[in-house]
């Protein structure tokens, strides 16, 4: 894994997609599910594991943007880029969450404390580790100032495997039941 605060280099854009949410934990599950459906559709199938890690890296940024990046009033912006890789079998997934919030910058904790040593109100406790997950999990992350208003976009890239080319995936997962 590899930690930076430059952005990726340039890399030809396969696919986009970009959508507001409002600044609660509703619009953070609303995200997740909408790229879930987005990356589906670009050749990374529900259930696979880079779907999973992908559904977990928006997740765990769009909860970010919406527990420390909330403003009253304002939205969050979940952005996904699929990068073209030399492999033409695979893309470099680039998620990208903006909120309003400069001030508040991310950084996930050095080392995750062990479970057996955290008091027993600090087992249960559910908040804490999510920039630890996308550090784990990510190829890269990082953040930037946000370049159109007040805030941070803190984004993650994870390359994944596809299962056929984008165009010409069929639809499959909760939306793809006839109606």
């Amino acid at each position: 894994m590899n930690r930076t605060e430059q952005p990726a280099p340039a890399t030809p854009v396969h696919s986009c997609f970009t959508l507001r949410f409002s600044s609660t934990l509703r619009g953070a599950r609303l995200a997740r599910r909408l790229c879930g459906e987005r990356l589906d559709t670009w050749g990374i199938p529900y259930g696979s594991d880079a779907h999973d890690v992908l559904s977990l890296l928006v997740s765990e940024l769009a909860t970010n943007a919406v527990t420390h990046g909330h403003v009253a009033g304002r939205d969050f912006r979940v952005h996904l880029l699929a990068l073209s890789t030399p492999n033409a079998e695979a893309l470099t997934i680039r998620v990208e969450v903006t909120d309003t919030q400069g001030d508040r910058l991310p950084e996930p904790p050095a080392i995750p404390a062990a479970p057996a040593a955290q008091p027993a109100a600090d087992s249960a406790r559910t908040g804490g580790r999510g920039l630890f997950l996308v550090e784990a999990l990510a190829d890269r992350w990082g953040w930037a100032p946000r370049q159109d208003g007040p805030g941070k976009t803190v984004w993650a890239e994870y390359t994944a495997a596809t299962v056929t080319t984008p165009a010409t995936v069929a639809r499959s997962g909760p939306s793809a039941a006839p109606s």
